[in-house]
């Protein structure tokens, strides 16, 4: 049969321009895929150092890319830490600064960057964040009777999508609740260098739910390998926050698991301990695509750190906490920053500072003296060495010998609230409006006098955005 010159001409151009399309997708317009756990401790992973716990997954990410042993969320709370990651801001910026808030109604986020790179932008699991006005998702897969991951879907939407996607597998495991019955006795159990006491009831049912959610990462990982969308994929692991410091802003609350996967870019088997947090995801996704990064974002591109360069990005980052809101509901809230070395911590409503707090209203003083009192061993202002003292046991803050780095780290830590536009700069002691937990209900988790229930309105509250 004889051939058309010109067909195979145009044949041959047309494979040449395939492939050609198919390593610039490969080199400049990778995937993103952002699994993150809920509630996991940095130290309940094996290649974080814990021999007993089961997470070969992880730790298999680990080998294939670069292992972060200093990155943060600015809160150990699961909707401020998630809020974070979608729009490079801190909580009190984007309007999630306690726990089941919405962020602000024209906040843009990660799907409206993204998308409008030509990317999907999909969630796959526990929402946790709102409105809904601002996450459309191109895709949303809610999770499984409330607790298990999409995966049916998440396969289906991997083995058909036609274009550039970010998709966050947002587990709600290990959070509880947890299982009766473990596989994990007692005996079991890593003891952590925090860990105080006999160990809690929920650490064996902890320990079965890190196992289940590792199987279920294990199949998202053969999901990507099986699409062939490894090679032109990141694929980040997290936890959104540990939950020995859950609500707080110690260490072990705050400092967070997280590894990148990025064949071809991202050393295998590297570690990075650069100052980093989950508000430096988006504008690093953003920088990996070429895309300008808003100037209103807070976070900076780590993408030097992913290609070996380990010069510092960050020389503070910040964090904050509150107990409103929250299950067990006080006021007190407070604000954190740290550097390389030092941490300091001020606690706004400390039994040392309330006085100073009150205003006229006696029911709302009586709400600012009970959120003290609830935490009387807790001082206004704290420093650490995190070098020699990881886990924030030796209050430093009267010793004279670190005056300096005392009032170098307030001056910072002010100057960032500025930036904030934190409502404790001109505000006594404001009272959030709940959502979800009022101060002035009582529940089966909070209890309050008859002379204060129900005794809270609008105009108690500080004013917001919701």
């Amino acid at each position: 049969m004889k051939i058309n010159k010109y067909y195979c001409c145009f044949y041959l151009v047309t494979l040449f321009s395939f492939f050609s399309l198919q390593a610039q997708y490969s080199s400049t317009t990778p995937n993103f895929i952002f699994y993150l756990a809920d509630d996991q401790d940095l130290l309940d992973y094996g290649v974080y150092g814990n021999p007993k716990v089961h997470t070969p997954a992880v730790d298999a990410l680990a080998q294939e890319g670069m292992r972060f042993t200093n990155f943060y969320t600015a809160q150990a709370i699961c909707a401020p830490s998630r809020s974070q990651i979608f729009s490079g801001m801190y909580p009190i910026k984007n309007g999630c600064m306690a726990n089941h808030l919405p962020v602000k109604p024209k906040l843009k986020t990660v799907i409206d960057y993204l998308e409008a790179e030509g990317y999907d932008v999909v969630l796959a699991g526990k929402g946790h964040v709102k409105p809904n006005s601002v996450f459309q998702w191109s895709k949303y897969f809610k999770s499984v009777d409330h607790r298990y991951l999409p995966l049916d879907k998440l396969e289906n939407y991997l083995e058909n999508v036609k274009k550039p996607f970010c998709v966050f597998v947002t587990s709600d495991f290990p959070h509880g609740p947890y299982p009766k019955t473990s596989q994990y006795t007692n005996e079991d159990i890593f003891r952590l260098p925090y860990d105080e006491g006999n160990f809690r009831k929920f650490k064996t049912g902890y320990y079965q739910n890190i196992y289940d959610d590792n199987t279920q990462l294990e199949r998202v990982l053969k999901m990507v390998e099986a699409n062939d969308f490894v090679e032109n994929s990141i694929f980040i692991y997290a936890s959104d926050h540990g939950i020995s410091g859950k609500w707080g802003v110690a260490e072990q609350g705050l400092k967070v698991p997280f590894i990148v996967r990025w064949p071809g870019h991202v050393e295998p088997n590297s570690v990075s301990h650069n100052l980093l947090s989950f508000v430096d995801v988006l504008p690093t996704f953003l920088d990996i695509l070429g895309a300008e990064v808003p100037s209103e974002i807070d976070g900076k591109s780590f993408q030097s750190v992913l290609k070996g360069n380990q010069k510092p990005i960050h020389k503070y980052i910040f964090s904050l906490a509150t107990k409103q809101n929250i299950q067990q509901c006080k006021v007190f809230p407070t604000r954190a920053v740290r550097d390389e070395r030092y941490k300091f911590i001020r606690n706004y409503n400390s039994i040392e500072v309330v006085n100073s707090n009150y205003g006229s209203n006696p029911v709302v003083n009586e709400f600012i003296r009970m959120g003290a009192a609830s935490f009387p061993n807790v001082p206004f202002e704290e420093l650490y060495d995190l070098n020699v003292d990881p886990y924030q046991k030796q209050n430093l803050i009267d010793n004279p010998k670190f005056s300096d780095q005392k009032e170098r780290l307030s001056l910072a830590l002010e100057d960032w609230m500025v930036t904030q536009n934190d409502f404790l700069i001109n505000s006594k002691m404001p009272l959030i409006k709940p959502t979800l937990h009022p101060l002035d209900r009582n529940s089966k988790w909070n209890s309050v006098s008859e002379d204060l229930a129900g005794k809270l309105d609008e105009s108690d509250y500080t004013p917001l955005h919701y």
